[in-house]
């Protein structure tokens, strides 16, 4: 039972209560909820994350535990796969998908980047046109022109060499990395430039110091899809390397032999060949998440 004292000081407890304090009470209330869609956003990132994590534990098994149906889930680890990995010799394979990747990449950037400025903030004329041819060179099947790209790579003795695939992969990362670009230079104001001037900075100070700060988020963005299209892409590899430039897709096919597959060993270099993909979206996630979301809210 409430005595007057108690009700009393319930009473002068609420009055003293500031509208801070009512809404803190109010929001973990709130949070208490659980979110449906929150749930199923986690069991959707789940589902997509469950095949890597699959092949990851597959990697440190044996041969026959990973071949056994239904699947062994109590195993004892082993680095066995990896160290047969190594002995097959992943190091050049690695290196070529490097360079490849690394230096397709950076040029990108260096052409895609001012060309994006170039259809944004300082238009040219006939942009669409410009934009249009860009994404044109996209539209034809990879298989149609296979043969003439084997011609001419043949012709000026850059068959099996690093370098064929530098230039395809610029050319193929080239018009994404300009739309993508173009799209965050569009997102900053014109307005800024004009107060760069008016305070005497050149355009190139302006873009160095101003413009390129701000759509940073946007180049890692671009970059890292390059990264994934360039790192993953198969079929410009396996027509136009052999030995000396073969990449790690390349690589991961000759796992799958006639009398049969070895998962064991084929997750363990497939893993292995992941890996430098997700530490690079690892450690760039926070300017991905920036650059992706660049412009959505105002």
């Amino acid at each position: 039972m409430t005595t007057p004292r108690t009700r009393g000081a319930q009473d002068s407890s609420l009055e003293n209560d500031t509208p801070t304090t009512v809404l803190s009470r109010a929001s973990k209330k709130k949070s208490r909820k659980v979110d449906p869609w929150g749930v199923v956003a986690w069991l959707v990132g789940l589902g997509f994350f469950f095949p890597v994590l699959w092949m990851v534990l597959t990697a440190f098994k044996q041969e026959g535990d990973a071949a056994t149906n239904p699947p062994t889930i109590l195993f004892t680890p082993t680095l066995d796969q990896f160290k047969e990995v190594f002995a097959q010799g992943i190091g050049p394979t690695v290196l070529n998908s490097v360079l490849a990747t690394g230096i397709s990449t950076l040029l990108v950037l260096l052409l895609g980047v001012p060309a994006a400025f170039a259809l944004s903030l300082r238009p040219v004329r006939k942009t669409q046109d410009a934009l249009f041819f860009f994404m044109s060179t996209k539209m034809l099947p990879i298989v149609a022109v296979i043969l003439p790209l084997y011609v001419i790579v043949s012709n000026i003795g850059l068959l099996d060499n690093i370098w064929a695939l530098v230039i395809l992969y610029t050319a193929m990362n080239l018009p994404i990395a300009v739309w993508m670009m173009r799209s965050f230079f569009l997102e900053v104001p014109a307005e800024l430039i004009e107060a760069a001037s008016l305070d005497g900075a050149s355009l190139w100070r302006s873009v160095r110091e101003v413009i390129l700060p701000l759509v940073s988020p946007g180049i890692a963005a671009t970059a890292l899809i390059c990264v994934i299209f360039s790192w993953n892409e198969f079929f410009f590899a396996v027509n136009l390397t052999a030995v000396n430039a073969q990449t790690m897709p390349v690589y991961l096919v000759g796992f799958i032999a006639g009398e049969g597959q070895y998962w064991a060993v084929l997750s363990a270099a497939a893993t292995m060949a992941a890996l430098p993909v997700i530490l690079c979206g690892w450690f760039a996630q926070n300017k991905l998440v920036r650059g992706l979301s660049f412009g959505a809210i105002k």
